[in-house]
């Protein structure tokens, strides 16, 4: 057991002190604002406060964890034992900053509350975050403050026993559109020969009739590939199916189509299955509610895991219409122009809804880096992805973290635009493996 001392406790601060020391390194801890119980007490104790009181570890406070409200911020970021560090403090600490406060304005994305600029799909870019513009948006640097603070209570308390989480790996697939040419019903089979005609696109005419003809299958159809090689590795899948009305941004299969919801159910019986919620229903809680519905109908079960279409993200409205509709778990932290940690941690953590003021039950699962990001953000060839997706898996295993990709099914097909991209998927899989 470990006593922490302050001279108030409020949600930010629990929240926080839970994120370090349960969730990242498994520390039993007990909060305590008795100056007197805290000085008498012979436990291993830290006191996070303007100034020490005794002979304890002592971590200097600044005012974040005591505010309540969301005010601009002044960063200067600084370099500190090869890893970037902010909100400076006194020598008094045994850390330079407050790494508390630092790690709160981080996971609980401040500075997406703050005004901004949003790109073309409504969406926090990631060139506008700290961590980018600061160089540190491919480190997790809150599990590495985690470690530090661990060697710290190591050093002065060896008799400390951490529980820290292991290291994970954990393949997403989102399937935004099952198949390129098979069970799109009459009007878009006649619009996409149309398109491709107008286009002259000979190659998609080809296709499209070879695939319909039964001649060849699916550009799409991925998904016997995918079941025999995630069961030969064992890996871990969870797998996320667009349901939304067909619109300009979400285009899958109806979910009335029995060979679509037939392919939902199959997949759901070696992998885990969530709901994808379409690009329409971020503004629309009934639209959310209806797919939710229909997932769970199709598959007989609560549906508790998401991850939103286009990676559309807007806090804290996003999370609490998920709430709302019981998802306890969801993997839309990360970015789509970047790959890296858009929330500074590869460990997953509740969320901590800045407007109310209080910790939620709905866990953030991020993830590290999607192909697509890859591929049509970062302009990087299939040659030369591994060399941005292994310096992550290295950086997630050096703090026990969980690796979490995110692919689809028409990347992995190995054809067109996509030809040798399969190959990298492998190999990602054996490197995180």
């Amino acid at each position: 057991m470990l006593l922490v001392y302050s001279y108030k406790i409020t949600p930010r601060l629990k929240y926080t002190f839970n994120l370090y020391f349960k969730d990242l390194l498994g520390i039993d801890y007990k909060l305590t604002t008795s100056r007197q119980d805290f000085i008498t007490s012979e436990l291993p104790k830290i006191s996070y406060s303007e100034l020490p009181l005794k002979d304890e570890i002592h971590f200097q406070s600044r005012t974040m964890l005591f505010e309540t409200g969301i005010l601009d911020q002044n960063i200067a970021v600084s370099d500190y034992l090869g890893s970037k560090i902010f909100f400076m403090v006194g020598n008094e600490s045994v850390l330079p900053f407050d790494v508390f406060a630092a790690g709160f304005y981080l996971v609980s994305r401040y500075e997406e509350y703050l005004p901004h600029i949003r790109d073309a799909y409504d969406r926090f870019e990631a060139k506008d975050s700290l961590a980018f513009q600061n160089n540190f948006l491919q480190t997790p640097i809150v599990n590495t403050w985690a470690q530090w603070i661990k060697q710290i209570l190591k050093n002065k308390y060896p008799s400390v026993i951490f529980k820290e989480p292991t290291y994970k790996f954990i393949s997403t697939i989102d399937i935004d559109n099952a198949y390129a040419y098979k069970e799109k019903g009459l009007a878009r089979t006649l619009g996409g020969y149309a398109k491709s005609i107008i286009d002259f696109n000979t190659k998609a005419l080809k296709d499209r009739t070879r695939v319909l003809l039964r001649l060849q299958a699916d550009p799409y159809d991925t998904f016997q590939y995918q079941l025999e090689f995630h069961k030969r590795k064992k890996v871990t899948t969870i797998y996320f199916f667009l349901l939304g009305t067909y619109g300009l941004n979400d285009k899958n299969l109806s979910p009335d189509n029995k060979k679509f919801q037939s392919l939902i159910k199959n997949i759901a019986d070696y992998a885990q299955v969530g709901i994808h919620p379409s690009f329409g229903s971020n503004k629309d809680k009934e639209q959310l509610k209806s797919e939710i519905n229909i997932l769970s109908k199709i598959l007989h079960r609560e549906i508790t895991q998401s991850r939103q279409h286009f990676l559309k993200l807007t806090l804290p409205e996003t999370y609490r219409n998920l709430i709302d509709f019981d998802i306890t778990d969801d993997y839309t932290m990360g970015y789509a122009s970047q790959v890296g940690f858009r929330a500074s941690i590869c460990t997953p953590f509740y969320f901590y809804d800045l407007d109310s003021e209080s910790e939620t039950k709905l866990r953030i699962h991020p993830f590290a880096m999607m192909e697509g990001t890859l591929k049509y953000y970062m302009n990087i060839d299939s040659e030369n992805a591994m060399s941005y997706i292994k310096p992550l898996i290295d950086n997630i295993k050096a703090v026990n973290g969980t690796f979490i990709s995110l692919w689809h099914n028409d990347t992995l097909s190995d054809l067109g635009i996509w030809k040798g991209w399969r190959s990298i998927y492998e190999e990602m899989v054996d490197y995180a493996q």
